[in-house]
């Protein structure tokens, strides 16, 4: 069972819902939790586990190799990403604007655009009891969050059997990165806030996933703020609403000391009853 918590922005409380719903599942049985919010990854804060492996991450990018070039102008042409140009009597690469496609490497007839090597970020590896956590890092002045992504997948893939539950807390919007965290997910639950920027941007999420064909649900946090015009859209488009987190002074202060909260607040333990709940009727689905 893979679940993605995500949300039409930053700052609804995905980190706060993935961080406990994961840790609240790790009593009763084994759960990889990863933040694929790689440009800035904050689950950690929130979890306190013994590392157990980390590893660089690299892309592959070219390298252009002067003395073989007749400056065809190939590599140019084929580069959708403006990666690749030619100045002159000289090619230039930006390995920041490259995608790892190898259309320039393979298609330059005299081979000189090897691709090579390039350090991208870093991903770190905790484990608590039953709790597997996964952490992965962009490169300080590194552009690309999809690669590493992507690379984060297929290292959760093949260390954790499928009969895993997975939560992954997903990076805000729904561009790129988002769309690489969720495709492959079994359900995503969207999170957002009673304001009028939350149901904006729940908007844009809720096209997003439906584009994506997903199963979703709805998270309302900070409950009693703003109005009832998210409840009301998710009513009009039957949207289930999973679980209505309350906007209690108690959730900021635990919040703002990195602690969670379920532990210590009843009432946002009930609601991530209701999750559970939710997600076990999702288990028997999709094993059956």
């Amino acid at each position: 069972m893979k679940i993605a918590i995500a949300s039409g922005k930053g700052g609804t409380g995905k980190t706060t819902l993935s961080t406990n719903l994961a840790s609240y599942l790790s009593e009763r049985e084994q759960v990889v939790l990863t933040d694929l919010d790689v440009e800035e990854p904050n689950s950690g804060l929130f979890i306190t586990a013994g590392l157990v492996h980390e590893e660089d991450k690299f892309k592959m990018v070219p390298q252009w190799i002067e003395d073989k070039c007749t400056l065809c102008g190939i590599c140019q042409r084929v580069c959708n990403f403006h990666a690749v140009i030619q100045l002159g009597q000289m090619i230039m690469v930006f390995p920041e604007l490259c995608h790892g496609c190898y259309a320039c490497s393979e298609l330059c007839p005299e081979d000189t655009l090897p691709m090579i090597p390039k350090k991208m970020g870093k991903l770190r590896h905790f484990r608590k009891g039953n709790l597997e956590f996964i952490e992965s890092r962009l490169e300080i002045g590194e552009e690309q969050a999809v690669p590493l992504i992507k690379q984060t997948h297929q290292y959760i893939d093949g260390n954790f059997p499928k009969e895993v539950i997975r939560i992954y807390d997903s990076p805000p919007g729904t561009s790129c990165p988002v769309i690489e965290a969720v495709k492959d997910t079994d359900f995503v639950i969207l999170i957002t806030e009673p304001t009028p920027f939350g149901l904006h941007d729940l908007k844009l999420a809720v096209e997003t996933v439906k584009e994506l064909g997903k199963r979703f649900g709805v998270v309302i946090n900070r409950y009693g703020i703003g109005n009832d015009d998210v409840v009301d859209y998710c009513t009009g488009e039957g949207i289930p609403i999973l679980a209505k987190i309350p906007n209690d002074r108690r959730i900021a202060e635990r919040y703002s000391k990195g602690q969670l909260l379920y532990t210590t607040i009843p009432e946002v333990r009930d609601e991530l009853d209701k999750i559970v709940a939710h997600i076990d009727k999702l288990k028997k689905g999709v094993s059956s």
